[in-house]
């Protein structure tokens, strides 16, 4: 159990350090990330940015998640349950469009006006930090957006995540650290003494300190 994102990314950031880690960039999944990305980017010596997805929502269920697409179109589909529901082309199209325009304007957010997209990862090794991991549909739409991007190596760092969750992330970075994975994982929340909700502006002070 964290008291709260903060006290998950001390944990986090010790863990990392103890395992010699490097990296030259530290990117946070907003908002949630962000306080657990501070730390670890502190203790890394590294920039702290954001890395954008946004979860593709079944039709007649946008909370089920088929699918994830990031701020530069890098898309992660369910396939399996895209067969289970028959899902048309045109809905996927339609939908990853938009997701794609909402998290790209998403990232906008936090960034300088006069600097958009992400930070230039050519041949840099990056860490890209969630608060926590249930299906791991935006985490792997991230993952592929910094591989896209060219870094040399990419790492994910999470306080807790699901077990299947960690497992298929372990397909897209090249290294996976999760300080819990319990078998009894039902949501990240239960994990946390104090789970609120990060503002914009919360995120955003992050990031600048």
């Amino acid at each position: 159990m964290f008291d709260d994102r903060t006290d998950a990314g001390e944990r986090l950031a010790a863990e990392l350090e103890s395992r010699g880690l490097e990296a030259d960039v530290v990117l946070g999944i907003p908002r949630g990330a962000l306080p657990v990305a501070r730390p670890v980017a502190d203790a890394l010596e590294a920039d702290l940015d954001v890395v954008v997805a946004r979860k593709l929502g079944a039709p007649e269920n946008p909370e089920l998640a088929i699918g994830a697409v990031a701020s530069d179109g890098s898309v992660w589909y369910n396939d399996d349950l895209l067969d289970r529901l028959d899902v048309s082309e045109a809905y996927l199209e339609e939908v990853r469009e938009e997701e794609a325009e909402n998290a790209r304007e998403k990232a906008d957010r936090y960034r300088p006006r006069d600097r958009r997209g992400l930070p230039d990862l050519e041949g840099k090794r990056v860490v890209v930090v969630d608060d926590g991991v249930a299906t791991g549909a935006t985490a792997t739409a991230c993952l592929r957006q910094v591989r896209e991007a060219g870094a040399d190596s990419v790492a994910l760092a999470v306080p807790v995540g699901s077990p299947s969750g960690v497992a298929d992330l372990e397909r897209e970075a090249d290294e996976v650290i999760a300080l819990e994975t319990p078998d009894s994982f039902r949501a990240v929340g239960q994990f946390y003494r104090e789970f609120g909700q990060v503002s914009d502006s919360e995120a955003i002070d992050y990031l600048e300190r």
